[in-house]
């Protein structure tokens, strides 16, 4: 029943599209004060480093991302089994000016913090945001004790101020004045594609080999010993790759040439171009 009732949802996030990537013209309210390019990154909230996966650092997505036409990228509730759908339940809101306005001047703000140290914790993530192109990070926000004695008081309250940004960032779909929320239709997708393994033990067995419907696997080679590649697919391309990906999960085999992959898939947003903008951040 709760599998049956987020499918429902997202069937009706996606009957609220209009327009590939974008809502509708109709439900435009504006632009924000500084008047940026519609699809100019004007706020972002991610996590970036962390001991995990390349799979995972290539393909994470932000938390939260504005852009210079108000619109709002976060992600969506996603069905609780495993393994779990292959793409991300991504979703889209137009906020308005005065929202988009008041978040960036207080984001401006927290980029003076000053130093916010070094907790003594390791294999963490740093949490990143990006407000008009000024930059602000720290390592082990959320995971740090706020009695962490490797920090000053300055630097407690200085965290502290950040954290409760990120939280209100975190929770804007569901702010007050936020409309309902869209599926968000991506024009162009990475997929990192590595050798596929059958999963062990006990866990549920993989669906049948599935053809790679796009251009040919794994991709450039980003871990050549390990054959791990990035490979962005665009134009009619990526539609059929999408919606290929509609029908698969996490553990689905693709086939492409003589080899059988297993692709993690990566919706490009309004201001990615590509593998490159993932590498990046490595």
């Amino acid at each position: 029943m709760a599998a049956a009732a987020v499918t429902l949802f997202l069937l009706g996030a996606c009957a609220r599209t209009d327009a590939i990537g974008a809502p509708s013209a109709s439900s435009s309210s504006g632009t924000p004060e500084g008047g940026a390019p519609a699809d100019q990154l004007v706020l972002r909230v991610e996590q970036t480093g962390g001991f995990v996966g390349m799979n995972t650092v290539l393909t994470r997505l932000p938390m939260v991302s504005v852009y210079g036409d108000g619109r709002v990228l976060t992600q969506g509730p996603q069905i609780a089994v495993y393994p779990g759908p292959a793409l991300p339940n991504l979703q889209v809101q137009l906020a308005p000016p005065s929202t988009v306005d008041a978040l960036i001047a207080k984001g401006k703000q927290l980029t003076t913090l000053g130093d916010l140290g070094q907790p003594n914790i390791a294999d963490a993530t740093t949490t990143e945001i990006t407000v008009d192109g000024l930059t602000i990070t720290a390592y082990a926000l959320s995971e740090t004790q706020s009695s962490d004695p490797s920090l000053t008081a300055a630097q407690r309250d200085a965290r502290a101020k950040l954290a409760a940004f990120v939280d209100q960032l975190s929770a804007l779909s569901e702010a007050k004045g936020m409309p309902a929320v869209q599926q968000y239709q991506p024009t162009a997708v990475a997929v990192v594609a590595s050798p596929w393994v059958k999963p062990a033990g006990d866990l549920p067995s993989a669906p049948a080999a599935t053809p790679w419907p796009g251009p040919a696997l794994p991709g450039t080679l980003l871990q050549p010993e390990g054959k791990v590649g990035c490979l962005t697919v665009t134009g009619d391309e990526a539609s059929k790759v999408l919606a290929a990906a509609e029908n698969a999960n996490q553990n689905t085999p693709w086939t492409s040439g003589s080899a059988t992959w297993n692709v993690t898939f990566r919706p490009l947003l309004p201001d990615e171009a590509g593998c490159a903008d993932l590498q990046g951040k490595r």
